[in-house]
């Protein structure tokens, strides 16, 4: 099943770097910034992770949380994290369970030559596991700004539920 904006996310569970595993159902009454990356320690890769892990602060304090997804191993991440001090999980995905959920995996040109892999995405999860907001193509730079954006507008005007409200007739009274 494929994760559509308005609709419930179906939810996961996978490990993160830290011996941590990231269960979505278990974040019910956060919001959850979703982004998908290429792969760790790479130029726009670092960018994005460092971004987010700047503007942390401020996603918290909206109730928020970030998680980051490649195909890369839990050691890869735990490499990366170290290495730019990243403050948030990064979930490992390598059957790419996760990136089929949202999508992800796309057809890409690299140095002339086709190959598939993570196209750099980001997805905005309400404190009711539904998808709000997604971004596809990504430019790692100022993306972790406008997602802050997008929290902060999600908090100001909450979507309406996902599922259909009785009309005020059958309310009983």
């Amino acid at each position: 099943m494929i994760a559509t904006v308005g609709s419930p996310v179906p939810d996961f569970e996978l490990p993160a770097h830290g011996n941590r595993v990231v269960r979505l159902s278990a974040l019910r009454g956060y919001i959850v910034v979703l982004y998908f990356y290429p792969k760790d320690d790479t130029p726009g890769c670092t960018i994005e992770a460092q971004e987010f892990r700047d503007h942390l602060a401020e996603l918290r304090a909206e109730r928020c949380t970030v998680i980051g997804v490649s195909r890369d191993s839990l050691s890869s991440h735990e490499r990366f994290v170290e290495k730019f001090d990243i403050n948030f999980p990064l979930i490992s995905d390598p059957d790419g369970e996760l990136c089929q959920m949202f999508d992800v995996i796309k057809t890409k040109m690299m140095y002339g030559r086709e190959t598939r892999g993570i196209e750099r995405s980001s997805f905005l999860i309400d404190r009711d596991g539904v998808l709000r907001q997604e971004w596809r193509k990504v430019k790692a730079e100022g993306h972790a700004e406008q997602v802050l954006f997008a929290v902060q507008s999600l908090n100001k005007h909450p979507a309406a539920p996902a599922t259909p409200q009785a009309p005020a007739a059958d309310i009983p009274s």
